[in-house]
């Protein structure tokens, strides 16, 4: 006969407790004391005791997951079968070829995971996808969710804001929404690796920007671009590329070939700054020597480039865990009121300058 599944009851035997109070620890109920917390989940590990997710979700009214999503701007044109198909698979394809995303996924889980929490990964690149994650949150499927968003039309921050589901934001939203989000201060990274070059003394500086339609490749951009001014050079010569290896090359190359006695380069991410290494390897060009390279983010890309990439260091880990941390007090009811977390980057200095 197989032995009957430990009970509250029997948990609250073995501490010495009510039962109330083991059901109050189970829950997450913050006001316990930590000592009869400790006793309780002793008494946990020594009976075998397995909460009963369902029960618990009916009390508690969460279900112990929340959403990540990785939200764009797709507008859905097209076939629905196009958009359901080639569109989702193009769109995945880029997300997770990204060093970016497993930093992003590393902080979320970190936070979550010691919490008894688990993400659910969402994508939103169409009309459709956007409303059924809306839906997924409404019917209570998930507590909240965390939002990367990759353009800076995308409408799904203003969507979640007006269905009033607890949300908080990679990157300050475009558009003003109420929203809690998570940041750096891009322009001073751009700032940054500015000055780096120009102590390096590089002065025919040349730009790898990011997506124009990202927030954020337009505010480093502009750090660049300011600082560069302020010293007395008002013309910096861009060409925008798509955070993508090939795009880093293909914006290299664009930029030699109309300014060739280029001595230092600024790239806006470092899988860029790695495509823009190779091409200048490719046309002759060594490498601080000759040019001297900068990126942004300080991904593993970084280390494994060679030479490895001086970059702006952007504390992913750090932030999404952040989030994390902000959108469990907003679910608890801890934190009724927007807030903003704005980072600092850092330079990381190696051997590409």
């Amino acid at each position: 006969m197989s032995r009957q599944a430990p009970t509250l009851e029997d948990v609250a035997r073995e501490a010495g407790v009510s039962r109330a109070t083991v059901s109050r620890v189970v829950n997450g109920v913050r006001n316990v004391d930590p000592a009869i917390q400790e006793l309780v989940r002793r008494a946990i590990e020594r009976t075998g005791y397995a909460p009963n997710k369902a029960a618990r979700s009916l009390v508690t009214r969460r279900t112990g997951t929340v959403a990540l999503v990785v939200s764009g701007a797709g507008d859905g044109s097209g076939t629905e079968e196009a958009a359901d198909t080639g569109e989702h698979t193009a769109f995945v394809a880029r997300v997770f070829a990204d060093p970016f995303f497993g930093r992003v996924v590393s902080g979320v889980v970190g936070h979550l995971r010691p919490r008894a929490m688990h993400p659910v990964l969402m994508f939103a690149e169409t009309p459709q996808a956007r409303q059924d994650v809306i839906t997924y949150l409404r019917q209570g499927s998930a507590d909240g969710a965390l939002v990367v968003s990759t353009h800076a039309d995308d409408p799904l921050p203003a969507l979640l804001a007006g269905a009033g589901l607890p949300t908080v934001l990679f990157a300050r939203p475009s558009r003003p929404v109420a929203l809690s989000y998570v940041d750096l201060a891009h322009r001073d990274g751009g700032r940054l690796a500015a000055e780096h070059l120009l102590a390096r003394g590089r002065r025919r500086l040349v730009t790898v920007a990011g997506p124009l339609g990202v927030t954020a490749s337009q505010e480093r951009l502009a750090g660049f671009r300011d600082t560069m001014a302020r010293h007395g050079h008002p013309y910096v010569p861009v060409a925008e590329g798509g955070f993508t290896l090939d795009s880093g090359m293909a914006a290299m190359g664009e930029l030699l070939d109309a300014h060739p006695d280029l001595d230092g380069v600024f790239t806006a991410n470092d899988l860029m700054a790695q495509g823009a290494c190779q091409v200048l390897r490719e046309r002759g060009r060594r490498v601080p020597e000759d040019v001297a390279v900068v990126g942004f983010d300080d991904s593993s890309v970084a280390v494994t480039c060679r030479p490895p990439l001086t970059t702006v260091r952007q504390p992913v880990e750090d932030m999404t865990a952040t989030m994390a941390r902000l959108l469990d007090e907003q679910i608890r009811g801890e934190r009724p009121e927007p807030v903003s977390v704005v980072f600092d980057p850092v330079l990381v200095v190696r051997d590409s300058t």
